[in-house]
């Protein structure tokens, strides 16, 4: 299968650090971690948002996993210990450094400040410090690997010895039965920047990802069956998941064949199935992920919009064959995938003003779904005629019991405000206010769920209260996608009859299903509501229904 990682790697860049380091990222006053003097971070720590220090350049690699945003540069010599190739090897300005045989693409280059001292071993005091040295270090290098696309490749020297003990693929390929005694490996489906990543984890115990890698690595710790930096992958695509690119990470979790990141990304298209559908990355899923999709039974949107989304798919795999993006070609390459849509289950008005009219159907089964919807005979047909059951809200009830006392609870455009955490993602769909407790009345009502004082989501509507201290909900457009051990602030400032219920004997914690919720004061609420008493009685979500098994 053919991987189309380019448009991934757009939408996690806008979630990346805009600026890319080409260079070599020194900290002199760190620990030395390596043979150039750069600093590390303690073992087995993940830096999720800053640039992967490495000693090499910048490479444009064209490899299936390439980073789209690299362009082709020439490779520059340091006076640390680089090895780096290309298919047209530069002349370096440093007077040290050799020139490459004729017969290898490889360039060796002066050994780096950590290892050009004859006694380097006596200033590095730990086992993990001297094997550090030899990252990237052509001291001692037994194996040499050509890695990227030709053209586009980059030499990077190594230790059979050091990958051996990581990697029972390297222990194969150098030491198994089968072992060849090759000086210098091609590897041109990996990218270099992440195969210096997968070195890097060896023989320092560190990892650095990027998000405009971090696909690329992934493939390559599952080539290589490096289990801790698949799982560090994995966890920092699961940090960055969003419905802008929650399907084009759907699509590589199934590639990957990684079951609880697949599952995570159908809770956020669940949840947010419209955003999901109309993301940049939705047109770039494969055939069998849209299939997915298209049968997903919990989807919370409507089926028009499945409909607009499957052919925007089908005209953008169109031009992928290079064939005009025409009704009747857009048909052809959806397939069966086309009878996965609910079509019978659409309102009359919008299969009658859109669907019928986008071309895509027939005459015979345009008019076949005009009789479902208008007569009593009902005619058979090729489409799924059940509603799809979309997600079930849950809701969070934070107080104990309700009261109303007269002259007590007034709305006068002042905020009531309570702030709240999560152990694991919801959706936030609306909240549960009071009403009047004078009779029937109706109320406007301005909603707001912020995360440090920035405006996540905020919606005026209104509701009607029938004069009962039952809540009364109201919704945001969209689900708001709410991250654990974060806090929200959740808002209302109502405008109706001055007098209503309000909540009593507060909790600071309440447990719903899966998820357990905090509760703390906010300095934004203005009439008096807070942890113990007061308005938004509820959170309305979407989520985990059940608590994790126990093992």
């Amino acid at each position: 299968m053919a991987f189309r990682l380019e448009p991934l790697r757009a939408l996690l860049e806008n979630w990346a650090c805009d600026e890319r380091l080409e260079n070599i990222f020194i900290q002199p006053e760190a620990e030395s971690c390596n043979n150039g003097g750069f600093s590390i971070t303690p073992p087995h720590s993940v830096s999720q948002r800053e640039a992967m220090q490495i000693l090499q350049p910048a490479s444009a690699p064209t490899s299936p996993l390439a980073s789209p945003n690299l362009t082709s540069t020439t490779s520059t010599t340091f006076s640390l210990n680089v090895a780096s190739c290309s298919s047209e090897a530069t002349t370096s300005n440093n007077s040290s450094t050799n020139t490459a045989s004729n017969s290898s693409p490889c360039l060796l280059l002066q050994h780096g400040e950590g290892t050009i001292d004859p006694n380097w071993q006596a200033t590095k005091p730990s086992v993990r410090e001297r094997n550090a040295a030899m990252f990237n270090n052509e001291l001692m290098a037994d194996v040499r690997f050509v890695v990227g696309n030709p053209g586009h490749t980059q030499c990077i020297p190594a230790h059979k010895y050091v990958l051996a003990t990581g990697s029972s693929v390297f222990y194969a390929m150098f030491y198994g039965g089968l072992a060849e005694d090759k000086e210098e490996i091609e590897v041109p489906d990996v990218e270099p920047s992440a195969f210096l990543t997968l070195l890097k984890y060896l023989y320092c115990d560190e990892i650095h990802l990027e998000a405009d890698t971090v696909l690329a690595t992934l493939y390559v710790a599952k080539k290589y069956i490096v289990p801790h930096l698949a799982r560090a992958c994995v966890n920092y695509l699961e940090t960055s998941l969003t419905a802008k690119n929650a399907c084009l990470l759907l699509s590589q979790s199934r590639l990957f064949e990684e079951p609880d990141l697949m599952q995570r990304c159908w809770e956020v298209i669940d949840a947010q199935a419209e955003m999901a559908l109309r993301s940049e990355g939705f047109v770039d899923i494969d055939m069998a992920t849209l299939e997915s999709v298209l049968s997903r039974e919990t989807l919370n949107c409507k089926e028009m919009h499945l409909f607009e989304a499957a052919l925007n798919w089908a005209g953008a795999e169109c031009l992928r064959k290079e064939i005009d993006p025409t009704p009747e070609n857009k048909r052809a390459v959806l397939n069966s995938a086309l009878f996965l849509i609910r079509l019978p289950t659409m309102s009359l008005e919008d299969f009658a003003n859109h669907a019928a009219q986008l071309g895509v159907l027939t005459p015979e089964e345009t008019i076949d779904i005009f009789l479902h919807f208008t007569a009593h005979s009902k005619p058979n047909l090729s489409f799924p005629t059940r509603t799809r059951a979309g997600l079930k809200p849950q809701v969070c009830h934070r107080f104990q019991s309700c009261a109303y006392r007269s002259n007590q609870w007034r709305y006068r455009g002042r905020c009531d405000s309570i702030q709240f955490s999560v152990d694991k993602r919801i959706f936030v769909v609306g909240f549960g206010l009071y009403g009047s407790s004078n009779g029937a009345a109706d109320y406007t009502v301005k909603i707001e769920l912020k995360r440090l004082g920035r405006v996540l989501a905020e919606h005026n509507t209104k509701f009607f209260s029938d004069g009962s201290s039952n809540t009364f909900h109201v919704y945001f457009e969209h689900p708001i996608q709410v991250e654990p051990e974060s806090y929200y602030t959740a808002s209302a400032i109502l405008d109706g009859v001055e007098l209503s219920y309000f909540g009593q004997e507060g909790m600071s914690e309440a447990a719903v299903g899966a998820v357990t919720f905090q509760f703390q004061c906010s300095s934004e609420s203005t009439n008096g509501t807070g942890v113990q008493g007061g308005q938004i009685p509820e959170l309305i979500f979407y989520g985990p229904t059940q608590p994790p098994e126990d093992h």
